[in-house]
């Protein structure tokens, strides 16, 4: 099976050598054999087929993901021996920079923690591959696996080209491909006359800063979002503005971006489809207006931009920029950022926690680090009522101890939202 990669996958992809690795850890209790684990991958490998690709190259230079069917490559699994309950912390900032060879090997691979009674299962993945919403199908149908072999996943249709995922009669229409040929151009044009630094950011030193927020104050945040007629998604987005701006003052752009899970709008994408690519937009907040005014502000502003986004034009238009692939990955790298950081949430995870001889006790947020441009992000998600948060940025861009500073800012906003208590307008 071969495809030629979406315009979206070949920017994670880059040059296929530098690592745009997803991180996504789950602690263990219990105990499970290296052989259901291995049996869980094959089977998930058989289930979708990209899990097996390999990237390969046409005389233009194109990438396509390429399977091998009849001598496949085995998902690699790496077993580290256990000491703290810190390590997998290491182990995911380590991941981050360990390229795949993704000339000759599976996009994904397998750290074990193992420990007596307790351990870790990093799953670390090539960004090309995967977004938030296939993380998940893929973690609920691993450990599925895991505890019983035999269990029935089903058989993923894989997405094959953009044909798949926008309906042809939109892909014919005409005033359609206009429009995306015009946009795609005066998009291109904006490209050419952007200058640019000859200079990227020197990234320096990449960190981690994890926490999790304890459940009782999970379930009064959520409580405290119905009362306001918000999302905690939107919550969160005003206290991460507001933080920036008091952390990082005149450094601060109020500008964070949020991507939008296309599963949600376009159903051709199916929920057990490996698909990397969304959509994003840009929140701001309103200095002229308090916080439980900018929470209403930024929630309408959220609803606004979903409503007018059009899913299939953006695909299309993303189409026709393959020719100038290559300068709008320059453009992210060296062109002068102005978004104080990505903002995603992965909401409630709905994995179970009980197996037969094991039991899930953590699923920690993923984490990803890219090397387009501005490394800071703040990545959430919940599960068995914790709420987790993970903080990922480089030196280059937001020092160590603005980060620590930014971690507690989020945490004492939250306390003081919660303090006031409050109530619908």
């Amino acid at each position: 099976m071969k495809r030629k990669l979406l315009f979206g996958e070949r920017l994670m992809l880059g040059d296929g050598k530098t690592p745009f690795n997803g991180i996504i850890p789950v602690k263990i209790r219990g105990e499970f054999s290296a052989a259901s684990l291995h049996h869980a991958l094959l089977r998930l490998q058989q289930k979708h087929p990209w899990l097996n690709a390999v990237i390969s190259y046409d005389k233009n230079n194109r990438p396509s993901f390429t399977t091998d069917t009849v001598h496949p490559v085995k998902i690699p699994v790496q077993i580290i021996s256990r000491h703290s309950d810190t390590d997998w912390e290491v182990e995911s900032v380590k991941q981050w920079l360990i390229p795949f060879e993704t000339d000759r090997e599976p996009m994904m691979r397998m750290i074990w923690l193992k420990g007596e009674g307790v351990s870790e299962l990093i799953m670390v993945i090539h960004h090309c591959l995967i977004d938030g919403g296939s993380i998940l199908t893929l973690l609920t149908t691993l450990y599925q696996l895991i505890d019983n072999g035999d269990a029935d996943i089903g058989q993923e249709n894989p997405i094959k080209g953009i044909h798949d995922i926008v309906p042809a009669e939109i892909l014919g229409n005409r005033k359609k491909r206009f429009k995306a040929s015009l946009i795609g151009s005066i998009a291109v044009l904006g490209l050419w006359l952007t200058p640019l630094k000859k200079k990227a950011v020197e990234r320096q030193k990449d960190y981690l800063i994890h926490w999790t927020v304890e459940e009782e104050m999970t379930a009064a945040l959520t409580q405290l979002c119905k009362n306001s007629g918000v999302t905690m998604n939107t919550l969160l987005c005003a206290v991460l503005l507001k933080t920036f701006k008091e952390v990082r003052k005149d450094n601060a752009h109020n500008k964070i971006s949020c991507p939008v899970d296309l599963r949600n709008i376009n159903h051709r994408i199916k929920k057990d489809n490996i698909f990397a690519f969304g959509s994003m937009f840009v929140v701001s907040s309103n200095a002229a207006l308090d916080f439980r005014s900018n929470l209403k502000a930024i929630q309408e502003d959220i609803r606004q931009k979903i409503k007018k986004l059009d899913h299939y034009l953006m695909l299309m238009v993303l189409e026709k920029a393959h020719p100038v692939l290559h300068k709008f990955g320059r453009f992210l790298k060296y062109g002068k950022s102005n978004n104080d950081c990505m903002f995603s949430n992965l909401g409630r995870i709905t994995i179970p926690a009980h197996y037969k001889t094991f039991e899930i006790e953590m699923i920690y947020t993923p984490t990803v680090i890219g090397p387009l441009g501005n490394t800071t992000s703040l990545i959430t998600s919940t599960y068995r009522g914790k709420m987790d948060l993970s903080f990922i940025a480089s030196e280059g861009y937001v020092p160590y101890t603005e980060g620590q500073a930014i971690q507690t800012r989020i945490m004492s906003i939250l306390k003081e939202q919660l303090q006031t208590q409050l109530q619908p307008a």
